[in-house]
């Protein structure tokens, strides 16, 4: 048993997750006339299969039906390198309005989790107060 629950370790793996995503998508922006750069960027894997694996059991009715397994996957993100393409006649990869987009929606995502951490906080904070 933990002291606060889950949440704020799974909210702290969030905020590296998403400050990972920046990083990654600013180097990419910063590399958009770089001759021969290819763009990267940060993969999440197997997300479902960690956050359900240690409390989702299902029965399968049906010898066709798709079993469901319960594997023990380490949380990770990766940086990956995107070589597969070029938009560019240097060879450069970088999309600048999908990357731009990108970094939009990872701040917004960014700043969602802060507030909730706060949040959290705050409440933390109230019990110790005794709710004053």
């Amino acid at each position: 048993m933990t002291l606060f629950g889950k949440t704020i370790q799974t909210l702290e793996h969030s905020l590296d997750y998403s400050s990972l995503k920046n990083r990654t998508i600013a180097n990419n922006i910063a590399n958009v006339d770089t001759p021969g750069y290819k763009s990267k960027e940060v993969v999440f894997k197997d997300v479902l299969n960690q956050e359900l694996s240690p409390s989702f059991e299902s029965k399968r009715t049906h010898e066709k039906h798709i079993p469901f397994t319960s594997q023990n996957h380490i949380r990770s993100f990766n940086v990956t390198t995107k070589s597969n393409t070029s938009y560019n006649h240097n060879g450069n990869n970088v999309d600048i309005d999908k990357e731009m987009s990108d970094l939009a929606k990872n701040q917004i995502y960014y700043q969602s989790l802060v507030d909730r951490l706060n949040g959290k906080f705050r409440s933390l904070e109230s019990v110790i107060k005794g709710g004053r």
